[in-house]
């Protein structure tokens, strides 16, 4: 049996590459699809004070992380392996460590936003912080 790989996906062409390459490089792993519904996404608008706003906001999210699921069960099934999917809400760098530790996983592969300059220094990176913070390796795709 070969190992439990972690890949966190939200959409972007790099989560996307990072499941890619977790599927090459790993191709007799189990791999486990993590989606975080970050509830900062939300935002602070004035939108976000109407109760239904949340609800409606979460929905969505959920939606998202399906059809995530859905593309991430197509590609894997192309490449005849197969995937489990789960989605948390909580701040994605927190979560991913914590899913890691909680759930046997092996390996983290994820993607890498490319911040650089100012923005990396104000924001951080989610793949930083899970580097920093795993206690498993983490395997950042560009």
């Amino acid at each position: 049996m070969g190992k439990r790989i972690l890949v966190p996906l939200d959409g972007s062409v790099q989560s996307w590459e990072a499941f890619e390459f977790a599927i090459d490089e790993f191709p007799d792993g189990e791999f486990v699809v993590l989606h975080v519904i970050n509830p900062a996404d939300a935002g602070y608008s004035a939108q976000a004070s109407i109760p239904s706003f949340s609800e409606e906001w979460y929905e969505r999210a959920e939606d998202e992380a399906e059809r995530l699921f859905e593309k991430a069960r197509d590609r894997a099934t192309e490449r005849g392996v197969a995937v489990s999917e789960d989605t948390v809400v909580g701040k994605p760098s927190r979560v991913i460590v914590e899913y890691a530790e909680e759930h046997d996983i092996d390996q983290i592969v994820m993607g890498s936003h490319g911040r650089s300059g100012v923005t990396r220094i104000l924001l951080g990176s989610v793949a930083e912080t899970v580097v920093r913070g795993s206690s498993v390796p983490v395997t950042v795709a560009r």
